[in-house]
């Protein structure tokens, strides 16, 4: 039957086995080794710096949410206002908006001031990928009431947000593909380097 005794007999004896067994075990401490040495950091900042990173982008993509809402949930809803003379008629709740924004530009600038004091590449990356972001929108942004300073930093003042074009600020954070899918990217990157 074309049977090598020999092999039967360390088949049989349980050398077979024990050789496939040594090889498999040193075999799988390689891949336990090779699956670890990913995940280990190759972050140059400690735990503690790492987690604030985290938090603050965390921070900032859910104050970031609040502006990209659609549908019933959205800032940028038209609200009833009635005029002294009695008129009503449709507008965006400035007030609320506001809010929101300055919520976002106060977290979009703590995130920022944790992130430029990291030593990891990746979130430095993503950092600077979020300011560029910034820069490259300046213009819209600033007819939206909201500046934009050489460092990528952002700032809203209440008194020229209430001459700002909403509609502007509206497409800036509800469009797909506006200066929010970007931010919200950088975002994502950001969180998802400092927990990795």
């Amino acid at each position: 039957l074309g049977i090598n005794y020999s092999d039967y007999a360390t088949i049989r004896n349980g050398s077979y086995f024990k050789l496939l067994s040594a090889y498999y075990s040193k075999s799988d401490s390689t891949d336990s080794a090779t699956k670890v040495s990913p995940s280990i950091s190759t972050a140059k900042d400690d735990a503690k710096t790492l987690t604030r990173i985290e938090s603050a982008a965390e921070s900032t993509e859910k104050s970031l949410s609040k502006l990209t809402a659609t549908g019933k949930d959205s800032v940028f809803n038209k609200v009833e206002k009635t005029a002294e003379d009695g008129t009503k008629t449709q507008e965006y709740d400035r007030d609320a908006i506001y809010k929101a924004v300055k919520s976002y530009v106060d977290d979009y600038n703590s995130l920022l001031d944790r992130a430029d004091d990291s030593k990891t590449k990746s979130i430095l990356r993503a950092a600077n990928s979020l300011k560029s972001n910034a820069r490259a929108n300046e213009k819209t942004l600033e007819k939206a009431g909201i500046t934009v300073d050489a460092d990528g930093r952002l700032s809203v003042d209440e008194k020229s947000f209430e001459k700002a074009d909403m509609d502007k600020l509206k497409s800036l954070f509800t469009t797909h593909g506006s200066y929010a899918t970007q931010t919200n990217v950088d975002l994502l990157k950001i969180a998802s380097n400092a927990k990795r």
